[in-house]
């Protein structure tokens, strides 16, 4: 890599922490009330509650709060189904990811992990696209006045994703270079004295 110090022995740990990260965010995602929220705090939404905005709660879900499930709805089992079977893919790659790294008989499991993560991103991409998609569909076709927002918990969602894809990525990469990682490589210049 690069003579400046960015050698892949020193940073191949960067990607754990960032498969850690994306862990933690796909967390925020599954339990964050801030899905979709009106404009006028009339409506706000989880991934698993439709509340309305006056009760201060922020949709966390209870029929004496008249919020509905949205798990009454084949969609809204599907989107959270995804994004679970997302994030459970996620954990076993950040456990594996740990076992591959360790020694230089593992990194042929380099591949299979981002295998799996491009399969844990397509869960949640397709998570992602069904919920806006159906929610729209179901409750705010009719409602031109109000305005709806996509918001913070939703967004960490996305987040998580794109980690996904990066990390993918980086892991079916890797392999190309297995001297690097094991410090073997000799070093390269992009230079050379005359």
């Amino acid at each position: 890599m690069l003579r400046c110090g960015l050698a892949c022995e020193r940073c191949r740990w960067i990607l754990p922490l960032l498969l850690l990260s994306a862990i933690v965010f796909d967390i925020i995602a599954l339990s964050g009330r801030g899905w979709l929220e009106s404009d006028n705090n009339s409506q706000t939404s989880s991934l698993w509650w439709k509340c309305p905005g006056d009760t201060g709660s922020g949709g966390t879900g209870s029929y004496e709060e008249n919020c509905r499930s949205l798990m009454d709805f084949a969609w809204g089992r599907a989107a959270a189904a995804m994004l679970m079977c997302g994030c459970i893919i996620l954990v076993i790659c950040f456990v594996l990811s740990f076992f591959a790294l360790c020694g230089p008989q593992m990194l042929v499991f380099l591949r299979v992990i981002g295998g799996l993560l491009a399969l844990a991103a397509v869960f949640q991409i397709i998570s992602l696209v069904i919920y806006p998609v159906m929610y729209t569909r179901q409750f705010l076709q009719g409602d031109l006045i109000t305005r709806y927002y996509y918001n913070w918990a939703y967004g960490f969602g996305w987040a998580a994703t794109i980690i996904l894809i990066g990390c993918a990525f980086f892991f079916c990469c890797l392999p190309n270079y297995e001297d690097d990682l094991l410090g073997n490589a000799k070093p390269r210049y992009f230079y050379t004295s005359s």
